[in-house]
């Protein structure tokens, strides 16, 4: 008897623990593209990554020309070239363009790394603004809807105007 009646005991526990533990789950979500977009230092950011792209157009736009130009100069000229002469020109053309490919592969590279640089503080400001708003509005979870498509979703649980308030962003 003792020990049915522990057992029932257990059992009630765990079900006033299970709907306790239920009753303490609040879910929210955010769009964090849309409140990036809505940011004021994007427009800075932006201008920033441009500035630094124009560095790398600029030199790439001067080895396209270099290329174009001797490619121009070996098709008006490739009659009258000896064999040895064509090759050596064709090689140093496949040169000029295996050049002009890596370096843009490689200013894609840095201009991606520096979005990302300078990107990280205002992620990192939009994360810890929905931080402290989940926190105060005592949500347990948050999801992002720019990266994971809510079917149902209640306007109760939509935290951005709240983190919006948070950034003062309008």
């Amino acid at each position: 008897m003792k020990k049915l009646f522990k057992v029932a005991l257990v059992a009630v526990c765990m079900l006033f623990m299970g709907n306790f533990a239920k009753a303490q789950t609040k879910i929210g979500y955010v769009n964090t593209s849309d409140l990036i977009q809505a940011m004021p230092e994007l427009k800075t950011i932006n201008t920033q990554i441009d500035a630094f792209k124009k560095t790398f157009i600029d030199q790439l736009q001067n080895l396209s020309n270099e290329l174009q130009k001797g490619s121009a100069d070996y098709q008006a000229k490739q009659a009258t070239m000896t064999d040895a002469v064509r090759t050596m020109k064709q090689s140093e053309l496949a040169d000029l363009q295996k050049r002009a490919q890596d370096y843009q592969t490689n200013a894609q590279q840095q201009v991606e790394q520096k979005g990302n640089e300078l990107m990280k503080p205002l992620i990192d400001k939009i994360h810890n603004a929905i931080n402290a708003v989940a926190k105060e509005k005592a949500y347990t979870y948050v999801f992002d809807t720019s990266q994971t498509a809510l079917l149902v979703s209640p306007p109760s649980d939509d935290l951005m105007a709240a983190v919006k308030l948070k950034l003062a962003v309008k």
